[in-house]
């Protein structure tokens, strides 16, 4: 049985009491909807608003005397200290795409529903108007609405640890000469929850990046270029679609492989499987390191002997719909990215007959 993305529902088992507002930083024109949001959740709906500390840090929002009434009621939290992954009904963003993948950073387990009105730049994730928003969070609050589920990539970087060790001419302080400056004392492990892509480049170096990519352990290319994009379906709009890959709806489970500028023109953009696990490395004869990041953030350098391995996590990001899955992603690709946008052919004009 194929399912209609169009069936997928948000219901609530039992009412929602707390809400993540997530407000787009250093942006005076998110101030006054800021405001009006946080009035509206927590007077007229009484809800519980959890707010990051560094939005009320804002000298407009912290010398507003008329807020501080609202703004008292708020419970705070700082990013990489506080725990709220087991607090949260849903979540309220106002920005860009930009908010809606800081949101998914925030939680690297399960994922509350999202709500992400479109007040920044691009808005092809955030598919509400502010216009009529207390209608629009009242169907949400009531259970109302349609729901994407938006995969995720798990990823894992496991990186040989290593030290400089105190070496002068090759001998080491005991006297015990030194065949290799650098000593392995561990690995290190990192693990993310990725909603768009990683991707995996030559960083400030002028060689191609050399990298080697596996699918279930067996070797399928060696990719020599500036890169290479991993991407969801719902990052299949973004670099992805910029280096030449295909678009593809977030419902349809895949994960997509993409190179940029390969050296090699027959090297294409392929989609596999969600659920393959796919590991990358430094070639062996790579001349010199990579350089990968997650959603465009905690960018950090691969060595040899490092490894990132990328597969469909089993928490994905449920976004809350305008319409239904498809209109909402039809609509946004004609609005945002002018997708197959032309001035339409002119008929044959009909000769009168005489």
């Amino acid at each position: 049985h194929i399912q209609d993305p169009a069936s997928q529902r948000l219901t609530w088992n039992k009412p929602p009491k707390s809400v993540l507002v997530i407000k787009k930083i250093r942006d005076a024109s998110l101030l006054q909807p800021f405001k009006e949001l946080c009035v509206y959740l927590t007077e007229e709906n009484n809800m519980i608003v959890y707010v990051e500390k560094k939005v009320l840090e804002d000298p407009a929002i912290a010398n507003d005397e008329n807020f501080g009434p609202v703004k008292k009621k708020f419970c705070t939290f700082r990013e990489d200290y506080d725990d709220i992954s087991n607090q949260i009904d849903f979540i309220i963003c106002l920005g860009g795409d930009g908010t809606l993948l800081y949101a998914s950073s925030l939680f690297q387990g399960s994922v509350p529903p999202v709500m992400a009105f479109h007040l920044g730049s691009l808005g092809f994730l955030t598919p509400f108007n502010f216009e009529n928003f207390q209608s629009q969070v009242t169907q949400v609050i009531e259970g109302n609405a349609a729901l994407v589920l938006r995969s995720r990539l798990k990823v894992k970087v496991v990186k040989e640890h290593r030290e400089k060790s105190s070496v002068q001419n090759g001998i080491e302080e005991n006297g015990v000469v030194s065949a290799n400056l650098e000593k392995e004392v561990g690995k290190q492990i990192m693990q993310y929850q990725v909603l768009n892509e990683v991707v995996v480049d030559r960083g400030p170096s002028s060689y191609l990046s050399n990298v080697d990519v596996f699918l279930d352990g067996h070797l399928i290319t060696t990719v020599q270029g500036d890169g290479v994009i991993v991407s969801t379906p719902t990052g299949s709009t973004a670099y992805a679609a910029a280096a030449g890959a295909s678009m593809i709806h977030p419902n349809v489970p895949a994960i997509m492989i993409t190179p940029i500028c390969p050296h090699s023109l027959s090297f294409r953009p392929i989609v596999v499987p969600a659920g393959v696990e796919l590991k990358i490395m430094l070639s062996p004869d790579a001349r010199n390191t990579a350089w990968v990041s997650f959603d465009g953030r905690k960018r950090q350098e691969i060595c040899h002997g490092d490894s990132i391995s990328i597969t469909t996590s089993c928490y994905p990001l449920p976004s809350i719909c305008f319409r239904d899955p498809v209109s909402d992603w039809f609509e946004s690709l004609a609005q945002c990215l002018h997708w197959n946008v032309r001035k339409k052919q002119n008929n044959f004009a009909v000769e009168e007959e005489e």
